[in-house]
């Protein structure tokens, strides 16, 4: 399987590169999302069997000001990666987020309504995903962040089903090695439900407790996601 991935540089991108190390993984100056011309050049000339769409505007705070560059990014760039998907005979892996949903009661499984995302990141995913979906991508909706936890306070009345990258990868990695047994729409790859304080002190003890009122950038209340589709799902590719 030829398998070409964006956002190589990112998080997500140069975490997968120990599993997928023949796949190619173009810089930005070699595969800009946001210029549909670089796209299809670099699509037309590589022929991947699969794509891995994993650039993204991912800062939640800065969002909420820079919106015009994270609609640059997060639509834009996933609709010139759509467009060249389908002028290509691709198929499509489009990796999503929890921020996706309302975030008003959790437990979200993939069939549920999103309803209005309380973040501008949130909703520019949301409408990505739309996008993902006129390819007939896999959405892999998933949080993770890297350990150990990068903020002093951590907020004790916001849910989520975010883990640590390290936890997550070999799940996020399986299901791209059988995206093509997957197919098409929603899949939820995700860790237990907790609160976000609860899993800062997983690897920073001293973090501080606060809520959410006193955050600048507006919190979902509950977007965890309920996983147990991918759960049972995986157990066939699992190595005893």
């Amino acid at each position: 399987m030829r398998l070409l991935v964006t956002g190589g540089s990112g998080r997500l991108g140069r975490a997968l590169r120990t599993f997928f190390p023949q796949a190619w993984w173009p810089s930005h100056a070699e595969l800009d999302v946001t210029r549909s011309q670089q796209v299809q050049a670099a699509v037309a000339a590589y022929r991947p069997d699969l794509i891995l769409h994993a650039a993204a505007y991912t800062d939640v705070a800065r969002a909420e000001t820079d919106r015009a560059t994270c609609w640059q990014v997060n639509v834009e760039g996933t609709r010139h990666i759509a467009r060249a998907t389908l002028d290509h005979g691709a198929r499509l892996v489009f990796v999503s987020t929890d921020y996706v949903f309302q975030g008003d009661r959790g437990q979200y499984r993939e069939d549920d309504p999103p309803g209005v995302p309380t973040t501008y990141y949130g909703l520019t995913k949301l409408v990505a995903e739309e996008a993902a979906r006129q390819a007939g991508a896999l959405l892999l909706r998933t949080s993770f962040r890297e350990r150990p936890f990068p903020h002093p306070q951590a907020v004790t009345d916001a849910y989520t089903s975010q883990d640590y990258l390290d936890v997550l990868l070999p799940e996020l990695a399986l299901a791209v090695q059988h995206a093509l047994e997957l197919g098409a729409g929603p899949l939820h790859v995700s860790s237990v439900r907790r609160s976000v304080y609860e899993l800062a002190r997983l690897s920073r003890p001293d973090v501080r407790p606060v809520r959410r009122a006193d955050m600048a950038t507006p919190l979902p209340q509950d977007v965890s996601l309920d996983s147990s589709r991918w759960r049972a799902l995986s157990q066939q590719w699992r190595i005893p």
